[in-house]
C-alpha cells in the first residue's frame, strides 16, 4: 500500500517533541494513545468548534438579559422595559460578552489541550448562565445581587474551586451525591434552558398569561399588553420570526442532526439569521428604528476589533453581602455536577478513563485548568466556564489529545474579530438551539431509579422545579431536603426496629454510602501509602 502525504505528516508529527508531548501514535512514548493522528486531531478540533460556536451568541444573548453593568434609573419602570437609553447600553453589553465568550472559550480550551493533553472543549456553561442572570442577577437587574456582585461570586467560586482541584476533592463531593438527584439535576437545567428557548428570550412560543402562569406567545407587538412585553391579548402564535426560527432554527437543525451533518447547531443558527438580516423584510433583525439602525451600522462592519468596554474587571470586590454567598454556593455545587460529570464522561468517552481508580490521566490538571478558566472568564465579566458535552462530536471524529482542543481554541479566537457577525444573530435563531440542547441534556433521566419512590420523588422535585421556579437552586434544594426527608425516616425505623420495619420496595433503591477515602482522596492514599510503606 502506498504512503499518502498525509501519513508522512502524521508520522513526521508523531516523531517530534510536539508529538510525544501530546502522546500522538507513533511518538514512541509509553502512554501514546492508540490511532491518534496529528491531522485527524485537526478535523476533530475543528468539528468540536462547529458544535460549540453557537455558545457565543447564545451566551451573549442570556446574560445580556441581565442588562450588565448598565444601571435603570427609571422610577416608573424598575426594569427599563421600554427605555431606549438603557436598551442601547444592553446592545454595547451583549457585543462586549460576544468577544468574551469567544476569547474565554479560546483560552480556556487551548490551556485544557496543551497543559491537561484532552480532547474537551470549553466555553461559559449553559445551564450556569440561565442561573446567574434570571436567578442571581435577574432581568435587567431586578434579582437577590448586582451583576458586579455576581461576578464577585464568580471569581472567588474559581479559587476555590482550584484548591479542591488541588487537594482532589471535587470528584469526592461527586460521588457523595445520590445518583438519581446528580442526573436529575442536569435534566432539570435542560428543561430549564428548553423553557427559556421557548420563551420571549428565544423563540416566543411561551409567553405571559395576565391569568395563569404562562400561556402561549407568539404575537406581533401590536397584539401585546401595553407596558407588558411578551404578555399577549390575542393572535397568539402569529409570529413570522417565531416561526421562522421554528423551522429554520429547529426542524431543519433537527433534520440535519438527523443525517450527521457536521455543525448542525450552528449552521440551523446562521441560516435563520442570514434569512433575518435583510432590513426590509417582515422578519428583520434590523427595523427602520434608532435602535435598528445602530444595530445595523455594527453589522456592517463585518470583522472587526470590538473591545471589552462595560463588562472587563467589572467586578464589585466587597464579599460582606450575605446573598453573594448564597450565589457563591450554589454555583459552587452547580458546577462541581456540571464540569466534573462532564469531564469524567467524555475522558471514558474517549477511552481515558482508568477502570480500576475511575479517575483519567491528567485530571488534577484539568480541574485546575477549569478552575482557573473561571476566575479570568470572572474578570472578563462572563458566568462559569465548564466543559462541553459537545467534546464528543470531535470525539467520535477521532479526537483523542489535547490537539484537539487546542485547535477548537484558536478556532474561538478568530472569532474574536467578528463580533459584528455573531452579535447579529437574533433571539429567535438561539431559541431553536436552546431547545435542542435541552433535550439532549433530558435523555438522562433514563439513568434515575424510577422504581423506588424514596429515589423518584425527589429527583421529579428537582427535574420540575428548576424550570417552574426559574431558579436552579430551588430545584436543588427541593431535591436534597425531600431526599432527606422521605429516606431518612425509613432509615430511623430500621435502625430502631432492628431491620424489621422497612418499606415493601426497599431492596430496589439505589442506596447511599460514603464514597471511599472520606475526606483523602485516592490519589493522597496511594501517595502516603507510598511514602510510609
Amino acid at each position: 500500500m502506498s504512503i499518502t502525504w498525509a501519513d508522512r505528516i502524521n508520522a513526521r508529527v508523531a516523531n517530534s517533541a510536539f508529538g510525544r508531548w501530546f502522546h500522538l501514535e507513533g511518538s514512541g512514548h509509553p502512554k501514546e494513545r492508540e490511532g491518534s493522528r496529528f491531522l485527524t486531531e485537526i478535523r476533530a478540533g475543528l468539528t468540536t468548534w462547529a458544535a460549540m460556536a453557537y455558545i457565543i451568541s447564545v451566551n451573549a444573548s442570556i446574560l445580556a438579559d441581565s442588562g450588565g453593568t448598565c444601571v435603570c434609573t427609571n422610577a416608573e419602570d424598575p426594569i427599563c422595559a421600554t427605555d431606549q437609553d438603557y436598551a442601547n447600553c444592553v446592545a454595547e453589553v451583549n457585543r462586549d460578552l460576544i468577544t468574551t465568550t469567544a476569547a474565554i472559550a479560546a483560552l480556556s480550551s487551548f490551556l485544557m489541550g496543551a497543559l491537561a493533553n484532552l480532547p474537551i472543549g470549553m466555553a461559559p456553561g449553559l445551564g450556569l448562565n440561565a442561573y446567574f442572570t434570571y436567578s442571581v442577577v435577574g432581568f435587567h437587574g431586578s434579582g437577590i445581587i448586582s451583576y458586579r456582585e455576581a461576578l464577585a461570586a464568580v471569581f472567588l467560586e474559581g479559587w476555590i474551586f482550584f484548591v479542591l482541584s488541588l487537594l482532589g476533592l471535587r470528584q469526592w463531593l461527586t460521588r457523595i451525591m445520590p445518583q438519581s438527584l446528580v442526573v436529575a439535576v442536569g435534566a432539570g437545567i435542560g428543561l430549564f434552558i428548553a423553557f427559556i428557548g421557548l420563551s420571549s428570550s428565544g423563540l416566543g412560543v411561551i409567553g405571559g398569561d395576565t391569568t395563569n402562569l404562562v400561556g402561549l406567545g407568539g404575537c406581533t407587538a401590536d397584539n401585546m399588553y401595553e407596558g407588558l412585553s411578551g404578555y399577549c391579548q390575542h393572535g397568539q402564535l402569529r409570529s413570522p420570526t417565531m416561526w421562522l426560527g421554528i423551522f429554520t432554527g429547529g426542524i431543519l437543525t433537527v433534520l440535519m442532526m438527523l443525517y450527521r451533518v457536521k455543525g448542525a447547531i450552528l449552521i440551523g443558527i446562521f441560516i435563520t439569521s442570514i434569512i433575518s438580516w435583510p432590513r426590509n423584510s417582515a422578519v428583520t433583525y434590523f427595523p427602520h428604528t434608532e435602535s435598528g439602525d445602530v444595530l445595523f451600522d455594527f453589522f456592517k462592519k463585518v470583522v472587526t476589533w470590538h473591545p471589552i468596554e462595560k463588562i472587563g474587571n467589572a467586578i464589585d470586590w466587597h464579599y460582606g453581602k450575605g446573598k453573594v454567598w448564597y450565589a457563591l454556593i450554589t454555583f459552587l455545587y452547580v458546577d462541581i455536577l456540571d464540569t466534573t460529570g462532564t469531564l469524567y464522561s467524555m475522558a471514558k468517552f474517549a477511552g481515558l478513563r482508568d477502570p480500576v481508580t475511575l479517575d483519567f490521566e491528567n485530571s488534577t490538571i484539568a480541574y485546575c485548568v477549569d478552575a482557573f478558566s473561571i476566575s479570568m472568564g470572572a474578570l472578563m465579566g462572563t458566568s462559569p466556564v465548564t466543559a462541553f458535552i459537545e467534546s464528543a462530536t470531535g470525539i467520535s471524529e477521532g479526537g483523542k489529545t489535547g490537539i484537539t482542543a487546542i485547535v477548537t481554541g484558536f478556532a474561538f479566537f478568530i472569532c474574536v474579530f467578528f463580533a459584528p457577525i455573531f452579535a447579529s444573530i437574533p433571539s429567535w435563531a438561539t431559541g431553536g438551539a436552546l431547545v435542542l440542547v435541552g433535550s439532549m441534556m433530558i435523555r438522562n433521566v433514563r439513568e434515575i431509579n424510577w422504581d423506588y419512590a424514596g429515589d423518584a420523588v425527589p429527583a421529579f422535585l428537582t427535574l420540575i422545579i428548576i424550570p417552574l421556579s426559574y431558579n436552579i437552586a430551588y430545584g436543588v434544594i427541593a431535591g436534597v431536603g425531600s431526599y432527606i426527608a422521605i429516606n431518612g425516616i425509613p432509615w430511623l425505623l430500621k435502625k430502631a426496629s432492628r431491620g424489621r420495619i422497612v418499606p415493601a420496595t426497599y431492596d430496589l433503591s439505589e442506596g447511599w454510602t460514603i464514597p471511599p477515602g472520606g475526606l483523602m482522596p485516592y490519589w493522597m492514599l496511594v501517595s502516603a501509602r507510598t511514602l510510609f510503606l
